[in-house]
């Protein structure tokens, strides 16, 4: 477990502070941000001093912190220096729903942003809609496609919410199989693919000719869509396109990872209609700009094991996705099947009486969290 105290916290800031200083750069740490995995120094240059100047210094401050790598990032008016921790914390699901009674319909719990603030995304707000999850082996994108379904049903019952999963890897939600919220087994195959999604579209076309109430909300949710779209026919994506295209109003949202954001995985067609974009680790600037659709997100340096960034509106928000492990998944399945409360306004379950050291519950069960989000 790192160090954390006032002490080191200080002893790290005049490091930084001594080495820019070293290199005749003028600045001073104005404040520190702690996340569960990484330390972040914020910046003030003196008049006239270069943000390159700092970057070019990435080696030498991780070696003035004895640290294996630092991450120089900018946000708005601030330059940071973000160090990794040694012994990173995982960020539990359901310790973050615990503070959380009531969240909107159809609004998913992603995990922590900059501030230490539980982040949600609503799905129903215009400029989300529907989202692509994008990034590197490694870097936890499927493990956030998890908790972004998992929170749904833990917050909309049944009547309100049902979920259609496509699985080509058929690892991604075997975990998710006994949600009572699916409305059709999971499609692992390009003909189970083809057959749930020519339902959907023909249920979209339906509530559109009897201008029937867009209820329940259906998330489609596809794990690494690029590998389906590579071994299905053309109906798979044009069914895609069409329900992107035209599936908000009659109540449908589509969920889309991808490993390779590129134009060749992921066609523009189906992609220009995913405006929310949720993007991990990338391997270059080149693949940042195009997961993430604008410049300047510095989604390359990002440390992979869940650390992301969103664009929703044109706005950056860097945030640490939750984790949902076995113990989750296993205690909302069970809770599901029990009869709901009658107060239309309470959250489809209640949370365990668990105590503050969610970690401890997860050591004892032998699900650490640690490689959830590898």
């Amino acid at each position: 477990m790192d160090t954390l105290s006032h002490e080191w916290l200080d002893y790290q800031a005049d490091h930084i502070e001594a080495l820019l200083a070293s290199h005749k750069i003028e600045a001073v740490v104005t404040d520190v941000q702690i996340s569960p995995r990484w330390v972040r120094f914020a910046l003030q240059l003196g008049l006239g001093v270069k943000i390159t100047a700092v970057q070019n210094l990435t080696e030498e401050i991780a070696l003035a912190l004895a640290a294996p790598s630092v991450r120089i990032t900018r946000a708005g008016g601030v330059l940071a220096i973000e160090v990794g921790l040694s012994s990173p914390q995982p960020i539990y699901l359901l310790a973050l729903a615990r503070d959380i009674p009531v969240l909107p319909p159809v609004t998913a719990v992603l995990g922590l942003n900059l501030e230490g603030e539980t982040y949600t995304l609503p799905l129903m707000a215009p400029e989300v809609t529907h989202v692509l999850i994008a990034g590197t082996t490694g870097c936890g994108k499927t493990e956030l496609l998890r908790t972004l379904l998992l929170s749904l049903a833990l917050y909309n019952r049944q009547a309100h919410l049902q979920i259609a999963l496509i699985d080509p890897k058929k690892r991604g939600f075997a975990p998710l199989e006994g949600l009572p919220h699916l409305v059709a087994p999971i499609a692992t195959t390009p003909d189970d693919a083809r057959s749930l999604l020519d339902y959907l579209v023909g249920e979209m076309e339906r509530r559109d000719r009897e201008n029937a109430p867009a209820t329940p909300r259906v998330i489609i949710a596809v794990d690494e869509v690029g590998d389906l779209l590579s071994i299905s026919d053309k109906e798979v994506e044009r069914s895609l396109v069409r329900l992107a295209q035209r599936g908000r109003e009659a109540g449908f949202h589509i969920v889309c990872s991808t490993q390779r954001p590129s134009a060749e995985a992921v066609p523009s067609a189906l992609k220009a209609n995913l405006p929310a974009r949720l993007v991990g680790k990338v391997a270059s600037g080149q693949e940042a700009l195009t997961a993430t659709g604008i410049a300047g997100t510095n989604a390359e340096t990002l440390t992979g094991s869940g650390d992301f960034v969103a664009v929703i509106g044109g706005q950056l928000t860097r945030f640490q996705a939750a984790y949902t492990g076995s113990l989750d998944i296993r205690y909302i399945q069970r809770q599901l099947e029990m009869p709901a409360s009658s107060n239309e306004h309470d959250r489809s379950i209640p949370l365990p009486e668990i105590g503050e050291d969610y970690s401890a519950i997860y050591d004892e069960q032998g699900d650490s969290g640690q490689d959830s989000q590898a």
